[in-house]
């Protein structure tokens, strides 16, 4: 069973910074791209920031310099590094693990982050 475990989000003042974890099952760990997408309320899911297994990494422009996102094969997580948090990244935060047609799509249940200005 594929299993998408996120923790790390919470509430924090504009300018700090939070650490969120994406744990998966090492099945679909190592024959995924994994990334990390948000939906803010009344807005789409976008993509935040992806990393594919090779360590190859994209960001949105609107967190580019600011998040970076890692994965640590061994213990089958990524992480999402966030600093200089602003308002307008509040918004429920989830882990996806896209293993292509051969493999399937998941996500993870979401972690609120919410930045108080």
């Amino acid at each position: 069973q594929v299993q998408l475990v996120e923790s790390g989000g919470g509430l924090v003042q504009a300018g700090g910074s939070l650490r969120l974890s994406c744990a998966a099952s090492r099945f679909i760990f190592s024959r995924s791209e994994m990334g990390w997408y948000r939906q803010a309320p009344g807005k789409q899911r976008e993509l935040v920031a992806g990393i594919t297994s090779g360590g190859s990494t994209n960001y949105a422009d609107s967190v580019k310099g600011r998040f970076t996102i890692s994965r640590d094969n061994a213990k089958n997580t990524i992480y999402l590094q966030m600093n200089s948090l602003k308002s307008e990244d509040t918004a429920v935060y989830y882990c996806n693990a896209d293993g292509g047609r051969t493999w399937g799509v998941y996500w993870g249940q979401g972690t609120q982050v919410t930045v108080s200005s």
